[in-house]
């Protein structure tokens, strides 16, 4: 068995309400049609049956309802993401471990009731959250109320990355240029993302929390030990205040997050991930199926990458299925 945990879907009710919503900058009804595997079951399982013993644990794709909604409209449309997801993972058991909830996060109250719905009624295993969301980071103290419920679920949040278009790659220009706001902007999104819970106090207050990083993590792995050194820099000759309140050094807050392994096949790279966050901290992902084969590509690259690691069978175990039970507390 093979769980992947980030595996993308728009649920046909779903992208009909958020194509009569969004602006054509945040729902592309062309290439919304010309990825099939987000809406077509058919299609997926035609990919999905080409790798035994493969389950999906389903998540929205983008937007976030929050980007293109106002707060009430939000709440309906998680409600609506997440009614769906739940009639697919009941009805296609043996294909969907379980699915991720979907949340209004421009309306905290409507937030945290669609969460208890979501958990206690629909048995969903954790909640995906962009970042930024609408801008704002994660540690804004509105916020603070879905980390501590989060905590006492013991269940993961998703941290999944954005960085539209029109942030441009400098100043002096207004949009970002040869597609790096998506294929570079999203790694640094996810790697400030994850630095900012760590120097905000979030993990020290709650050292339960489960944050599932999306991407092997980001560029954390990769300049690991630049956090280190940038930091203690800072503090010794600087008089940096960014470690005030943390009761252990940074890079052991960071060690705390899990990773997934959708990043397109490249075992150096997960190799990387692996030195740092340990086999125990790492799950199969494949981002399906944004790829150039709708899906079959990163999943088929993805799985062939993790074989191809230099590590212990049993940890690839891990990888592939045995954190996912662990984490998400599944019955499969």
């Amino acid at each position: 068995m093979k769980i992947d945990i980030f595996a993308h879907i728009m649920p046909k009710k779903y992208s009909e309400a958020v194509a009569k919503i969004a602006s054509r900058s945040f729902y592309n009804k062309e290439t919304i049609e010309a990825t099939p595997t987000l809406y077509d079951l058919n299609h997926r399982f035609r990919i999905m049956d080409r790798f035994e013993g493969l389950m999906q644990v389903l998540s929205i794709s983008a937007p976030g309802v929050e980007e293109i909604a106002d707060s009430e409209t939000a709440a309906d449309l998680a409600k609506l993401a997440n009614d769906e997801m739940a009639e697919l993972i009941t009805k296609y058991p043996d294909k969907f471990a379980a699915a991720v909830a979907c949340l209004p996060m421009n309306n905290m109250d409507a937030a945290l009731d669609e969460l208890e719905r979501a958990v206690n009624e629909l048995k969903f295993r954790g909640v995906q959250i962009a970042t930024p969301i609408n801008g704002k980071p994660l540690d804004s103290p509105e916020f603070m109320p879905l980390y501590e419920k989060m905590s006492q679920y013991n269940l993961p949040i998703w941290i999944h990355p954005m960085r539209p278009g029109d942030y441009p790659d400098y100043r002096t220009e207004d949009r970002s240029k040869y597609r790096i706001n998506v294929v570079f902007g999203w790694l640094y999104e996810t790697t400030a993302a994850l630095t900012r819970l760590v120097f905000s106090g979030i993990l020290e207050q709650y050292p339960n929390l489960k944050i599932i990083a999306h991407h092997a993590g980001g560029m954390v792995p990769f300049v690991s030990h630049r956090i280190m050194s940038s930091y203690d820099r800072a503090e010794m000759r600087e008089n940096d205040n960014s470690k005030r309140g943390l009761t252990r050094a940074p890079i052991e807050y960071f060690k705390m997050f899990y990773c997934d392994t959708a990043i397109n096949g490249n075992t150096a790279g997960l190799m990387c991930a692996y030195s740092f966050f340990g086999a125990d901290h790492m799950m199969f992902g494949t981002d399906m199926p944004f790829d150039s084969q709708l899906g079959e590509r990163n999943t088929r690259e993805t799985i062939a990458s993790i074989e191809r690691m230099d590590i212990p069978e049993t940890d690839k175990q891990k990888i592939f299925v045995e954190n996912a039970r662990k984490l998400l507390r599944l019955p499969v």
